[in-house]
């Protein structure tokens, strides 16, 4: 099969377009032909590589794809070969405490497709046969490997975790990229008004096209968390969703006492200070959590195939193009998620 991999950690130059061997399934497992994979921006941090990072090289990144199914492993039942699939990147063990008690995604022995195992820029993939779903007769292949991992995130944090109720004030920090725009979707399907703060009026546009009810651009609004506080009446969010984890300080006083920070990443740096006082003062809490469980999947997967809930699509690249890929999304100026199409 073709396959996007590299060898060795570094920039857009060490991944290599070539040959891999056609992995087989083992028991339990099943060969999906994959038609799209989708970017994120962890598939960058994993070339990139960081400190105790364990791979077996070559490393094929891509945590989301969809596609058919090949073959079946020994003992898999339930599928057929041509069977229309989406992949949960999100691999517990099945087995250990976590697992069986539905909560894989705290598995002992958790694996993230495209960061610690091999992934989906590749011609085809194998997977456990619980991390698949089925995909309805019509529906589009990227649009499904573009909801995936970024729906299944953000579902977890604000739904499961966050327990966000009807009727909540819910600030989103960042505009465009794939889970603040899921996340976006989310907070207005579950009734809540939305406040997003993003960097150009071309991100808030399309923040605005998801439903959100109130932008500000915190390339002209620097205090972002002033205006929130003008905007909601000096009483503060209920809920604040902040991935960058720099803008925490601002994050904390746009909250209301008793508010919820929730997040699932640092994409402007994992250490920064934070004013403690804002957190005992205010009653806050902070709610972190990493992708989601197989029932969290399951069930915001099944309203994107209804289209209650959309993935947004910046642009598609061949596989053969990964590198250009990768590249336009190093550049933070994507509007949704960028797509490899295979085969």
């Amino acid at each position: 099969m073709k396959a996007f991999l590299f060898y060795k950690h570094g920039g857009p130059e060490v991944m290599k377009y070539e040959d891999f061997p056609t992995p087989q399934p083992a028991a339990g497992e099943v060969l999906v032909a994959l038609k799209a994979a989708a970017l994120n921006r962890m598939d960058l941090w994993v070339r990139e590589g960081w400190p105790g990072l364990r791979l077996e090289y070559p490393h094929i990144p891509g945590a989301d794809g969809a596609g058919t199914i090949a073959a079946l492993g020994e003992g898999v039942e339930g599928w057929a070969v041509g069977d229309r699939v989406v992949i949960n990147s999100n691999i517990g063990c099945g087995k250990c405490d976590f697992c069986l008690a539905g909560k894989d995604n705290m598995c002992r022995n958790w694996h993230l497709l495209g960061e610690t195992i091999r992934g989906t820029y590749a011609e085809y993939v194998t997977v456990p046969a619980r991390q698949l779903l089925l995909i309805p007769e019509g529906f589009d292949y990227a649009k499904a490997a573009a909801a995936g991992l970024v729906y299944h995130t953000a579902w977890h944090s604000l739904i499961t975790k966050g327990k966000l109720r009807p009727g909540e004030h819910v600030l989103i920090v960042g505009a465009s990229g794939g889970v603040n725009t899921a996340s976006i979707q989310i907070a207005k399907f579950s009734g809540c008004t939305v406040y997003v703060v993003g960097s150009s009026s071309k991100k808030l546009a399309l923040a605005e096209s998801l439903g959100a009810d109130y932008l500000i651009d915190r390339s002209k609004e620097k205090n972002w968390s002033k205006t929130i506080y003008k905007l909601t009446q000096k009483r503060g969010v209920d809920v604040v969703v902040d991935n960058v984890g720099t803008t925490f300080p601002l994050s904390f006083r746009a909250a209301r006492k008793g508010g919820r920070i929730l997040t699932v990443g640092n994409t402007g740096g994992p250490k920064f200070e934070i004013d403690n006082r804002f957190i005992f003062g205010k009653h806050l809490t902070i709610i972190g959590s990493s992708m989601g469980t197989l029932q969290d999947f399951n069930t915001v997967m099944g309203l994107v195939f209804e289209e209650k809930l959309k993935a947004v699509i910046d642009s598609s690249y061949p596989l053969s193009e990964g590198a250009r890929a990768q590249q336009r999304l190093e550049l933070g100026e994507q509007m949704g998620k960028i797509i490899l199409l295979i085969n």
